[in-house]
C-alpha cells in the first residue's frame, strides 16, 4: 500500500512539474515591443516568465495581444513610459536590491535598439 501511494505521489508532483513549465513559456519566445522614439524593444518574453513566474505582474496592466502596448498608448491608456516605469524598472530594481540577476536599471539603450 505504500508503495502504490508513493508512486501516485510521484506522478501527481510529475505532472505538476510539466504543466508549470508550459503554462511558463506561454506566447512567444521573444517578442519585439514598440519602444517609442528610442527604438525597439528585443524582449526575451520566455526568460521574463521564467524569471518572474506571475503572468500577472506584466498582463494586469495589459492583455496578451500583439501590439497591444501600442494600442493602448494610442488610445492613451497607457501613458509615455508607464510600462517601463512602473513594471520593467521597478521589478529589475527590486531584483538587484535583493541580490538576484538582473536586466537593465538606468541606460535606455540596454533595451532599445535603433
Amino acid at each position: 500500500m505504500k508503495a502504490r501511494t508513493i508512486m501516485v505521489i510521484l506522478i501527481l508532483i510529475f505532472f505538476t512539474g510539466a504543466f508549470a513549465i508550459a503554462v511558463q513559456n506561454e506566447g512567444e519566445k521573444d517578442i519585439k515591443l514598440d519602444g517609442g522614439n528610442r527604438g525597439a524593444i528585443d524582449f526575451p518574453h520566455h526568460l521574463h516568465q521564467s524569471a518572474i513566474g506571475d503572468c500577472n505582474s506584466c498582463h494586469d496592466i495589459f492583455p496578451k495581444t500583439s501590439g497591444i502596448i501600442k494600442d493602448l498608448k494610442e488610445q492613451k491608456k497607457l501613458k509615455k513610459k508607464q510600462v517601463m516605469n512602473k513594471t520593467c524598472i521597478k521589478c529589475h530594481k527590486a531584483k538587484k536590491k535583493a541580490g538576484e540577476k538582473t536586466g537593465p536599471t538606468k541606460k535606455c539603450s540596454a533595451c532599445h535598439v535603433k
